[in-house]
């Protein structure tokens, strides 16, 4: 019979009854002797009042019989170690835990270790077994060939990689440059408008002065001469009614009088000033043409296609009910048994679409009826589920909707809006790379809100909506 291993001894007496592994932190059962880890112990008179029986010896012991053991804790570490150089060592051989023979032989079946005993016996005796030295050479052979492969196929992808990188580098650089040319050339456009508009305006100013001060001008002449010719007119007709002798008296000179006189027009109209007006109105229908023809000259905006969004009800609160087509949602009568699920809103009156966003420009319309209380938007796939939570941009949720009749962005402080007529459509607008999210009146095709630059860093963006009361009924439009 092989003598017992004493590193194998030491290893049984620094482990663990319970764990099966080395102490940690062991106690002592002060009445048997025998030891335990402390969690192990803790766990296993977890729950009990009384006294516990040892796991070992069956003993009954008190709950408050334990005491610290350093020194197996000091064995234990010592005996880790042991174990982990004997395996470390270079020359240090493996031995057999079953037979205590060194492991020379390797085991084509089972593709283990074994010993000369375990060679013999009925287990492997009828396996084909090699020399580890010559297991070994042979599997390095094939593990070195598949290596050359991996390494192959890892210098190519770190190569394209490399190539793909440098590309979206330059393509980067590229839009990047090109974003500045195109900032640049319309500041340059707007100020080219800015000044071609004030040059105008100044001159149809100019021209206004004018005309005001000869029509004032004029205006007080007017007033002179018919104030006199008044005069006149009265000190005529006063002297056809005196007597013909009286009458005929001094006559010449009356008549003198009245052809002196005669009224004398004001200074007319300059042709002057049509001629200007009709100059600076071809000058701006010149610019209506060349921008007209630049407006043709660029290619059409493409057209936002509508997303396909439906609502998710992994997400929902338990009372809101969600059509079989995912369309519509509305508040329900009962709340629903529905078991625990940590992406479901409770007790916010909240739910999410299905579909979440990473990139690119996406519009979904939801029809949000004239009354009662709703919200939608969008929001980070982290957002808070469980609990109170904060809709507004800290929280993860930019949104508007209407509550107490009153229409609201969902900010801290929030924003009251004055709408002119209540929407009963509304397109909610995501640009990802642009952090853009905005709304729009479908009915009246009227912008509504659109909200600062959002921090998405670079996480998926959800279709957001909130359904406060039994009277909201939100219905998504393909």
């Amino acid at each position: 019979m092989a003598a017992a291993n004493p590193a194998k001894t030491l290893q049984d007496e620094a482990t663990c009854s319970i764990c099966l592994d080395y102490f940690k932190d062991p106690l002592m059962i002060i009445d048997c002797g025998h030891n335990f880890c402390r969690a192990c112990i803790t766990c296993y008179r977890a729950g009990v009042d009384a006294n516990v029986s040892c796991p070992c010896c069956r003993g009954s012991f008190p709950q408050r019989s334990l005491k610290p053991n350093r020194q197996l804790a000091n064995v234990a570490e010592i005996a880790k170690q042991l174990s982990l150089q004997s395996v470390k060592e270079p020359g240090g051989e493996r031995v057999c835990e079953k037979h205590q023979e060194a492991l020379k032989l390797f085991c084509e079946e089972d593709q283990t270790l074994i010993c000369v005993v375990c060679d013999r016996s009925k287990e492997h005796r009828t396996h084909t077994v090699v020399p580890i030295e010559e297991a070994a050479q042979e599997y390095k052979v094939q593990i070195q060939s598949h290596v050359g492969i991996l390494k192959k196929e890892r210098a190519a992808i770190l190569a394209f990689q490399s190539s793909g990188e440098i590309t979206n580098q330059e393509l980067l650089k590229e839009v990047d440059t090109e974003r500045q040319k195109v900032a640049s050339e319309f500041k340059q456009l707007r100020l080219f408008l800015e000044e071609q508009e004030r040059r105008r305006l100044c001159r149809l100013g100019e021209l206004a002065k004018e005309i005001v001060k000869r029509r004032d001008e004029n205006a007080t002449k007017y007033s002179k001469v018919l104030s006199c010719l008044s005069e006149l007119v009265c000190e005529m007709e006063g002297k056809c009614q005196q007597p013909t002798s009286e009458f005929l008296q001094d006559i010449r000179t009356t008549v003198s009088r009245w052809r002196k006189g005669k009224f004398q027009k004001p200074t007319a109209v300059s042709p002057d000033w049509r001629r200007r007006i009709k100059e600076l109105s071809q000058e701006t229908t010149l610019l209506q043409v060349a921008l007209k023809k630049f407006k043709e000259t660029l290619p059409p905006v493409p057209v936002l296609e509508t997303a396909n969004v439906t609502f998710d009800p992994a997400t929902a609160h338990p009372r809101f009910v969600v059509s079989k087509s995912r369309k519509s949602v509305r508040w329900g009568d009962t709340r629903q048994d529905l078991p625990y699920c940590p992406e479901r809103f409770d007790p916010s009156r909240c739910v999410l679409g299905c579909e979440g966003f990473t990139s690119g420009r996406h519009c979904w319309l939801v029809e949000v009826g004239d009354g009662g209380c709703w919200a939608v938007g969008v929001a980070r796939e982290s957002v808070r589920r469980k609990g109170e939570i904060s809709l507004d941009p800290d929280g993860g949720i930019w949104a508007m909707g209407l509550s107490r009749g009153q229409y609201r962005v969902l900010t801290s402080p929030m924003i009251l809006l004055s709408l002119s007529k209540s929407p009963t459509k509304i397109a909610v607008y995501l640009a990802y790379e642009e952090r853009l999210v905005a709304f729009r009146d479908i009915d009246n095709n009227a912008k509504i809100f659109s909200f600062p630059p959002a921090s998405f860093t670079g996480e998926r963006i959800f279709p957001f909506f909130r359904v406060g009361d039994m009277q909201t009924h939100l219905r998504l439009l393909s």
